[in-house]
């Protein structure tokens, strides 16, 4: 059986932090879903009230496998073809190095 190993590979990665949402919309290109309330609508009237609501009920992203909440401390890594995805903290640190 033929054996493979990955490419080492160099990605663009960044920790969300809470207070960072205008870099994380930067970074993602608007790859993100603010939900408001029950009704899982995207409002926002202000860009101040749409950083309080993030921090208020988390920041979303939409990923090829749909959408995931990404916590506070955790990385959001974008791929090979701009496609982005969270990556929890303990993970990221023992995959990825800087450089």
């Amino acid at each position: 059986m033929a054996k493979y190993r990955k490419r080492p590979v160099v990605t663009e990665a960044i920790q969300w932090t809470g207070e960072n949402f205008k870099e994380i919309i930067d970074f993602t290109r608007l790859k993100i879903i603010v939900f408001t309330g029950l009704n899982n609508s995207a409002k926002c009237f202000s860009w101040e009230e749409c950083e309080a609501l993030v921090r208020k009920e988390g920041l979303n992203i939409f990923t090829l496998e749909g959408t995931h909440t990404v916590s506070i401390g955790d990385y959001i890594i974008k791929g090979f073809a701009d496609e982005i995805y969270p990556c929890k903290p303990d993970i990221f640190e023992k995959s990825y190095e800087a450089v």
